[in-house]
């Protein structure tokens, strides 16, 4: 099973970065990746043009020392004294995360989770289009989630390859996630997020990432415990 949780991601020649390999960027510094370019759109939303390493990593909740080296991943080391060019920086880490490309996504499940994430406006924002939502409930096929109407699930494969979808998010129960999974990737698409509660099987060349929001929350009580025994900090 392939996993964007345990498989180090390829990126390709950036610019700035000519003549150089594709690099393998650890799965960790990918995520923190996602960090700083939020802060750095942040930043240009309120005009600001440099930013110092200090600063960046303050507002990513990370180390100066941590930042410079994920930069380095990508080819990007900033001037001393001068700092990063923030829309340059940004452009940088959008090109190595795979931003610049035409991400469509397909949501199944048109249930409160499914219908929330169709209505979310930060997705366009961040580079992804939703493009379909598909639901099993004929009294809730042909009804309006914001801007799409949802789709029979039973025409999932004609759908998927109207649109063009390349990315599926599955907002569905366990008993029927795997089916649907397999489904998705057998109409050819090699991404997928899902939100079932349960351990999804894909084959290689499938990216496929869980969310569990019950296991984050029993993270969160372990630690919340932790905080509130005497002697013991989270």
């Amino acid at each position: 099973m392939a996993s964007l949780d345990s498989t180090p991601q390829a990126v390709p020649d950036l610019p700035g970065a000519a003549g150089t390999a594709a690099k393998q960027i650890p799965p960790a510094a990918v995520a923190r990746l996602t960090l700083y370019l939020r802060a750095l759109n942040t930043l240009l939303a309120e005009g600001v043009e440099r930013v110092s390493s200090e600063s960046l990593a303050e507002a990513s909740g990370v180390s100066s020392a941590t930042l410079r080296k994920d930069l380095s991943h990508v080819g990007s080391y900033g001037t001393r004294g001068v700092g990063y060019e923030v829309q340059y920086l940004s452009r940088h880490i959008a090109a190595a995360l795979g931003l610049t490309h035409d991400w469509k996504v397909a949501i199944v499940g048109a249930g409160n989770l499914g219908k929330a994430l169709a209505r979310y406006g930060g997705f366009e924002s961040r580079g992804f289009d939703v493009v379909a939502i598909f639901d099993a409930d004929q009294m809730v096929v042909g009804n309006e989630v914001g801007w799409l109407r949802v789709s029979d699930v039973a025409d999932l494969e004609t759908v998927l390859h109207r649109t063009g979808a390349n990315m599926v998010v599955l907002a569905l129960p366990a008993s029927v996630a795997q089916g649907i999974c397999d489904r998705v990737v057998a109409a050819g698409v090699r991404s997928v997020l899902s939100f079932a509660p349960i351990m999804l099987q894909v084959p290689e060349g499938v990216n496929l990432r869980k969310v569990d929001m019950a296991t984050e929350l029993q993270i969160l009580a372990y630690h919340a415990q932790r905080a509130q025994a005497p002697g013991q900090t989270a």
